[in-house]
């Protein structure tokens, strides 16, 4: 492997953050301890350093291929725009951080899909790695290129760029196929003979073996309705189902921890307490691909966070899932990290909370006396549109978690909605102002009269995208007109003192909403937008619209077609050959539940909700103790 820090040096100083470059943290693997390691893979975030290093599954899967002595696994990130300026004026490709070796000499590249306003950042960082873009176009001897992630779950958009996808959960599954490769790769096979082989792999998907049909009913076995693509030949299954780590406990609770020598976005200890959510929130793509839901242990949580604590000299510890305060013994958890930091100055966090007393409870337990603001998420402002999207929480519950929070101490509060949720009235946007305005006075209420002017409230609202594997994935995002209708009735609606109303970019959902829901035509969208000279579309200071109207334009496809398209019932999905373990049949029950208003409960808390899950993937809820209703 080529070392090219020599060549590299001279430019560090020459960037506005240099630490992202540097590599050798404390922590990270050195490349010389696995002198025999004869595969070298390398797994690359495409986004920044400071976002990259804080991404879980980087950390974890780089683990699990370290495990092997015949792998050596690296990281790369995409680095920031005045760093690829100097590698290509210097004609310097992207190399990997830990031996700063190009990516084009590994064997095996995994690049995670975090978010559709990654991709362009994906075909920068394969442009920079000197990859041809196109998998079709790779030849023997270039590195095969894998994704995944939450965006592989619709791969076709990004299906041109990739030779294959990762569905599900990597730990098994990435180990499997890098150690399959590397048997493969030294028995003398082609490329093309490699790539077979690897389709046979569960929760592997190779695009390139599969074709555009048109709308070919799989069997009701298989659990999928009318494909959009089918496999070329009888070898290669017609559905791709999820892979998940079934005994999630066994796993490590703590990825081996690298210390930055700078922030980082979430600059912090993470311990990941449980998988899965299956609170059945309408709009939510994880809470319906990450079932079943599977706890960790208290014991192994507990003492991951104690010793991951110990060497980074960390000052937090996050204790991370979908919705943390459902975990069943997260009580118990706190009262044990919280005796055993006692005195030290460590803070415990909860990236989620539940909106309602009990949550508020928890918080007030992890904040102690340092009590910043607090998050809630009610997403709808009128209780007929939160049953539509089974949000299962009651303006009795948001009212009562206030009061208790700002009778705590509590003096700032954040709200996040949605908007353009299906059904949604100009009365349901309406009802966001005035319920944030019966929040705000009850916030008041709670304290003291001499602190009522410290209460501060923020409200953030986001534009709801439609998803696939969720019940709502055969809606369409609302038109552009009636976005800017609907911010102006929320902005009509809103008190006009002591709350601040913030809402996200229209356009950059409608670019999200494009990729989440198109097909592989949207490739050709993808690499014209990144010719017009779009890159880290998520960084609201990079992100230029024009560039993807203008590529829109040029390659035949509307964003705003793509975004706003209503898929009908009988009509093939882009994705409908990947399965996430959660049956079509449970997607249309819930979106008829939906237009109903009819509410589906928790199964972690009662009874089977017949979501499919379970059965199909042979697996589980696994919890560790009783449930908090």
């Amino acid at each position: 492997m080529t070392d090219l820090w020599p060549r590299y040096a001279p430019l560090i100083s020459r960037v506005a953050k240099p630490s992202r470059y540097l590599g050798h943290e404390r922590g990270a693997l050195d490349p010389a301890s696995k002198p025999d390691a004869d595969y070298h893979a390398v797994f690359m975030y495409p986004d920044s350093y400071e976002i990259g290093q804080t991404n879980q599954a980087i950390a974890i899967l780089c683990d699990t291929l370290n495990s092997s002595e015949q792998i050596l696994c690296e990281r790369a990130y995409l680095p920031w725009v005045d760093m690829i300026e100097l590698m290509r004026e210097y004609d310097l490709p992207l190399v990997s951080l830990e031996s700063y070796a190009p990516l084009n000499e590994f064997d095996f590249i995994g690049i995670t899909l975090p978010h559709e306003m990654a991709a362009t950042n994906v075909l920068e960082a394969l442009d920079l790695a000197r990859i041809p873009l196109h998998a079709a176009e790779r030849g023997e001897d270039d590195p095969l290129v894998f994704g995944g992630g939450p965006c592989a779950y619709n791969p076709e958009p990004f299906a041109a760029f990739f030779d294959a996808f990762f569905i599900g959960e990597g730990e098994e599954v990435d180990l499997e196929a890098a150690l399959r490769h590397r048997e493969l790769r030294d028995a003398g096979a082609s490329r093309a003979e490699i790539l077979h082989e690897l389709a046979r792999i569960d929760g592997v998907y190779v695009p390139s073996l599969y074709e555009p049909c048109d709308g070919g009913v799989a069997s009701a076995g298989e659990g999928a309705g009318r494909l959009c693509v089918r496999p070329v030949s009888d070898d290669v299954p017609p559905i791709v189902y999820k892979r998940l780590m079934r005994d999630f406990d066994a796993t490590d609770a703590l990825p081996t921890p690298i210390v930055p020598y700078s922030e980082l976005v979430h600059d912090r200890l993470s311990i990941e307490i449980m998988r899965g959510c299956a609170r059945g929130c309408r709009f939510c793509q994880a809470g319906m691909m990450y079932r079943p839901v599977r706890e960790r242990s208290p014991e192994s949580i507990v003492e991951a966070a104690l010793q991951g604590l110990a060497c980074t000299g960390y000052d937090e510890v996050s204790l991370t899932s979908l919705s943390s305060t459902d975990y069943s013994c997260i009580a118990e958890v706190l009262h044990d990290l919280q005796a055993a930091t006692s005195g030290t100055g460590t803070g415990i966090s909860l990236p989620s909370l539940r909106v309602d007393a009990f949550g508020v409870e928890l918080a007030q337990l992890v904040a102690g006396e340092r009590k910043g603001g607090l998050t809630l998420a009610p997403e709808a402002g009128t209780q007929r549109l939160r049953d539509i999207i089974n949000k299962g929480v009651t303006e009795d519950d948001l009212m009562a978690a206030v009061t208790t929070a700002f009778e705590a101490g509590w003096r700032r509060l954040k709200l996040y909605f949605m908007i353009g949720l299906p059904g949604e009235t100009d009365e349901d946007v309406a009802g966001i102002g005035e319920l944030c305005r019966r929040v705000y006075a009850a916030a008041k209420d709670a304290v003291p009269d001499e602190q009522r002017g410290h209460v501060r409230m923020s409200v953030s609202t986001a534009l709801f995208i439609p998803k696939p594997c969720t019940p709502f994935q055969w809606e369409g995002q609302i038109p552009q007109d009636e976005i800017e209708h609907r911010i102006e009735v929320l902005r009509d609606s809103m008190p006009r003192r002591g709350v601040d109303l913030h809402w996200h970019s229209p356009e950059v959902s409608f670019v999200e909403a494009a990729l989440a829901r198109g097909g592989r035509d949207c490739a050709s969208l993808i690499e014209a937008a990144w010719r017009h000279g779009a890159r880290f579309d998520a960084w609201t200071e990079q992100f230029d619209f024009q560039a993807w109207l203008d590529a829109g334009q040029e390659v035949g496809l509307s964003v705003f077609d793509l975004a706003t398209h209503e898929f009908a019932d009988d009509e093939p999905l882009p994705w409908s050959h990947i399965s996430c373990g959660v049956s079509e049949q449970f997607l249309r029950s819930e979106r008829e539940k939906a237009r109903r208003g009819e509410t589906t409960s928790d199964c972690t808390f009662g009874a089977c909700s017949g979501c499919g899950a379970c059965q199909t993937l042979a697996a589980q809820n696994v919890l560790q103790g009783e449930r908090h209703g």
